[in-house]
């Protein structure tokens, strides 16, 4: 394979420019940059990662932990993570994560610990003490996007208010008898992503003198919103006017058990998700829009700035200020019925 003095000599430079031309790294002149590029491409050398890594100490590979890939949300992130990285310069290492147990702990352990990443970005992610502890005494900048757990930085929508301003929507429209599709764990976990949003749901409903005691826990899913939704929806006596599902997803789910079971929306129930799903216009639900696209492409601006690239006199993105969501009214909510 050619190597980096094979490249030189056909340049014309030394070793040493031809490496700063090839690695962005020091000064070189354009014309002289270009010439390297050029000769590289000629005899098709292609750096190194691994020299590079030797030279610089880093991986040019960032850590992504998420807890789910087959979901839209979290493809959405995704994808915007790996535009970002790539037109960075970086590649992406993916892990799974499960809820516990000892496959989460290796990830932490073993996984993250051998120094093949620079940085580690968690998607939706409760992390607890210890799994941040392990990545600050390996030095490693923690980036996290919504979940829970400390970090370098967080970037985060407000989930609370998100749980009040659906129910509130309901509650304009007149609707008293509202429930909560609530994600899977909400209860036990009220400081994640489903917990804060059940929260915001029974704050509203107490801010409005009302009981919110009608909630079913469910898998963030289209299956898990029908099968909990034929559980909600199932008993005409007890039967809600208007339900506030956590996600887009588990809304999709509920709409379908309600078609089964024979009811129309919105004349008879009124239904309002969360995230903004691509198929939410498809299927008319109102829902409290955020971008995860973009969230993922922010997420990775910050993760470079902690690894000092860009201009490094910037100040760093605010974390702490919530990421912007919007109310999309559509045709699965208006008044309930007399």
């Amino acid at each position: 394979m050619p190597a980096i003095g094979d490249v030189a000599r056909l340049a014309g430079v030394s070793k040493a420019t031809a490496s700063r031309a090839l690695s962005g790294r020091g000064h070189v002149a354009p014309d002289t940059r270009r010439r390297v590029q050029a000769a590289a491409s000629d005899i098709g050398y292609i750096a190194s990662p691994d020299a590079a890594s030797l030279v610089t100490g880093r991986t040019k590979n960032v850590g992504v932990v998420i807890p789910f890939v087959n979901r839209w949300f979290f493809g959405e992130v995704l994808e915007g993570v790996e535009r970002t990285l790539l037109s960075a310069g970086y590649d992406l290492t993916l892990y799974n994560l499960p809820p516990s147990g000892p496959e989460r702990e290796r990830v932490f352990d073993f996984f993250l610990a051998r120094k093949r990443v620079d940085a580690v970005l968690a998607v939706g992610v409760d992390l607890v003490e210890h799994e941040v502890d392990a990545l600050e005494r390996r030095e490693k900048p923690l980036v996290c996007l919504g979940g829970s757990g400390a970090g370098d930085a967080r970037l985060a929508i407000d989930d609370h208010a998100v749980g009040q301003l659906a129910t509130e929507h309901l509650l304009h429209l007149g609707h008293t008898r509202i429930a909560h599709l609530a994600g899977a764990g909400s209860a036990a976990a009220p400081n994640g992503v489903p917990g804060s949003r059940r929260r915001g749901f029974a704050d509203a409903m107490a801010a409005a003198g009302l009981a919110s005691t009608d909630v079913v826990e469910a898998e963030m899913s289209l299956p898990g919103g029908y099968a909990a939704g034929l559980q909600l929806l199932g008993h005409p006596g007890r039967r809600p006017t208007a339900v506030f599902a956590a996600s887009d997803e588990l809304a999709f789910g509920l709409m379908r058990a309600a078609e089964r079971l024979g009811l129309s929306i919105p004349a008879e129930l009124s239904v309002i998700g969360v995230d903004g799903h691509e198929y939410a216009e498809l299927f008319g639900l109102t829902t409290i829009a955020q971008e995860p696209g973009d969230q993922g492409r922010l997420a990775v601006e910050v993760v470079l700035r902690l690894l000092g690239e860009g201009d490094v006199a910037d100040p760093l993105p605010d974390s702490g200020a919530p990421l912007p969501t919007r109310l999309i009214v559509r045709a699965s909510t208006t008044a309930p019925p007399r």
